[in-house]
């Protein structure tokens, strides 16, 4: 099938905000190392300590974006693609009801179908002929399915979801990073600026004076970003999960992937701790089913459990040895 001319061109729109990022730190670079710390840093020491920091929290910085922008976004996987047959009975079936109804053994059979509906089905994306397992939904932007989707980023041309949360998070990190660093090595140049005293060229003085401008109102912008995203991270949520809650087959439920700030920390930079700030793909699991916490029915049904236990040990302490199965974690 051919792609539409008008795609094209939504597509090339798409990247003026990256190029306009890249510009921008592409400027940034030359503005520091050239401006600043050859033509107005007099001490060889201070040069050389600035130019060796900027360095690396330039690289880190662009090594994050660039995973970000590039890193595809994930499908589920063939297993979840309806049949042929029962994707043209779904299609003219005439009501919800009755698609629930031709899909809910297939899904059944399918892990990561714990999340349901408003209505209590199966979700299901009828564009591209695929159930949605668990965190999984349509991006209309880059036309897919996207696991664990939590937003399109129109700064990083990307939807972010399981394959480059991790990285998403680290480029808001390394670009906050990067900003109170240039912020910070510019700001007593900035204030010499205002009292003339700054012994540079014009152009020297109007690079430093923009530098230090640029990187303080990025700065304020990404620590609302980043902070925002680390709470997420400590939930366990995406952004669409915080804005409405999941709905699991007890009911929507804000809290049903929180295991708690470490492991939920795990799921997205994995379980070595020294990994979790190199923009390298490190995340848990497939992206299309989740650990989750217990439902209220699984603890009534674990204390309910351990009491049995507990009295079958006292009637008959040989039996100790024959206890009822306790219920730790539900995983569908």
């Amino acid at each position: 099938m051919e792609t539409p001319k008008g795609d094209y061109c939504a597509r090339t729109f798409r990247w003026i905000p990256c190029i306009f990022i890249i510009l921008v730190i592409g400027w940034s670079y030359y503005a520091y190392v050239v401006e600043l710390c050859l033509f107005t840093v007099d001490s060889m020491a201070q040069k050389v300590l600035y130019i060796t920091f900027y360095q690396f929290f330039f690289f880190m910085f662009v090594w994050a974006y660039w995973q970000t922008i590039f890193t595809e976004p994930r499908n589920p996987s063939s297993k979840y693609t309806l049949p042929e047959g029962m994707y043209e009975r779904m299609v003219n079936a005439p009501d919800e009801p009755a698609r629930q109804e031709i899909i809910k053994d297939f899904a059944s059979s399918l892990p990561g179908m714990e999340l349901r509906t408003m209505q209590g089905g199966f979700r299901h994306c009828t564009v591209t002929a695929r159930l949605k397992p668990d965190r999984c939904h349509y991006c209309s932007v880059v036309k897919q399915c996207v696991l664990k989707m939590d937003h399109y980023c129109p700064w990083v041309n990307n939807c972010v979801g399981w394959s480059n949360y991790k990285f998403f998070v680290l480029f808001l990190f390394y670009g906050l990073a990067y900003c109170v660093f240039i912020a910070s090595t510019t700001f007593q140049h900035f204030i010499l600026f205002w009292s003339n005293d700054l012994r540079a060229s014009g152009l020297s003085k109007f690079s430093i004076l923009f530098l230090f401008f640029g990187s303080a109102m990025f700065a304020l912008s990404l620590t609302t970003l980043f902070c925002y995203h680390i709470w997420l991270t400590t939930k366990n949520r995406t952004t669409i999960e915080s804005w409405r809650a999941p709905i699991f087959r007890t009911g929507p439920d804000s809290n049903g992937f929180n295991l708690g700030v470490k492991r939920n920390f795990e799921q997205v930079f994995g379980e070595k701790v020294l990994l979790w700030g190199v923009p390298i793909f490190t995340s848990l699991g497939d992206g299309q089913s989740f650990p989750v916490r217990l439902m209220q029915g699984d603890v009534e049904s674990g204390l309910a459990t351990n009491r049995a236990n507990k009295r079958r040990e006292r009637e008959d302490p040989a039996e100790g040895d024959r206890q009822l199965p306790v219920i730790h974690t539900t995983t569908k």
